[in-house]
């Protein structure tokens, strides 16, 4: 049997008595002021000078040198992803990483792996350690080193997504015939690129925005869809073949969207990141 003890403090009960009536009236002015609320609440979101930053942003540290990124780093502290392309990772190494780490940032490291299948492995097998979010291999490596490479970052349970690349966003349609000789139309071999990698059992893919839609919607929404070659309307192209803008690649189901010389390359990058995220936060 349980026992249960009450103590009332038989002092405070006048106290009650009186509180009692005064929350009665109460009650019924806090009726009538949640519906104030309910519309007020719009109003501030328009009145505060609130930015909300694109989570799905991913920013290129196509910089030669250490000192040059983390000049970046600091000078666009509300940036979340990075991506550590070839040229600052032969330039310093692992060392970027570290401090991406250290500053709470997700890591899109773009290696690019594209070798025999046992390298393309190893090479996966060497970058884990690193537990990175994003890794590249590309696609036309074969089905035989996506699935080592994939098999292999499951074994050590590594958490690191290993996306494919399908089409560089710097080829065009007539290169692809003429130069490479592939005898497919370019988002038609793009789209093979991704079913590969999908079958291999790769996580997602990098594609360029005007492939997005079809790729989203043959793999399904769980395939994680990569998008440089991204352009805002005032930057220029570049060596960009195909491009949107943000808000149109996130539309068309980019899940992330590379923005690199419009921010990086900017007079301000700080000025030309606030009006993308402005462009993206009016267009939501």
């Amino acid at each position: 049997m349980n026992f249960y003890i009450y103590i009332i403090n038989f002092d405070l009960l006048p106290i009650t008595y009186y509180l009692l009536p005064i929350t009665y009236y109460l009650l019924p002015i806090t009726y009538y002021l949640l519906p104030i609320t309910y519309y007020l609440l719009p109003i501030t979101y328009y009145l505060l000078p609130i930015t909300y930053y694109p989570m799905n942003i991913i920013i290129p540290l196509d910089v030669s040198t250490l000192e040059e990124a983390i000049a970046l780093l600091d000078l666009l502290p509300d940036v979340l992803w990075w991506k550590v392309g070839l040229q600052l990772f032969v330039s310093c190494g692992p060392q970027i990483l570290e401090i991406l780490k250290d500053r709470g940032k997700r890591i899109f490291l773009d290696l690019k792996f594209h070798d025999i299948p046992n390298t393309v492995m190893g090479a996966c097998l060497s970058a884990q350690k690193y537990e990175v979010d994003l890794l590249t291999v590309h696609a036309t490596a074969g089905k035989k080193a996506l699935q080592m490479a994939k098999n292999a970052m499951l074994e050590k349970g590594s958490k690191t997504k290993i996306i494919a690349i399908t089409v560089l966003t710097s080829l065009n349609g007539r290169e692809l015939a003429f130069d490479l000789k592939i005898p497919l139309e370019l988002p038609e071999y793009a789209l093979q690129m991704a079913i590969l990698a999908q079958e291999s059992g790769l996580d997602g893919v990098v594609c360029s925005p005007q492939e997005v839609a079809q790729l989203r919607q043959i793999c399904g929404a769980d395939f994680t869809i990569v998008t440089p070659g991204v352009r805002p309307t005032w930057a220029e192209k570049g060596d960009q073949q195909r491009v949107m803008t943000p808000f149109q690649a996130i539309k068309a189901g980019a899940d992330y969207i590379v923005i690199g010389r419009p921010i990086t390359g900017a007079n301000s990058p700080v000025e030309a990141w606030g009006k993308i995220c402005a462009e993206l936060n009016n267009n939501s």
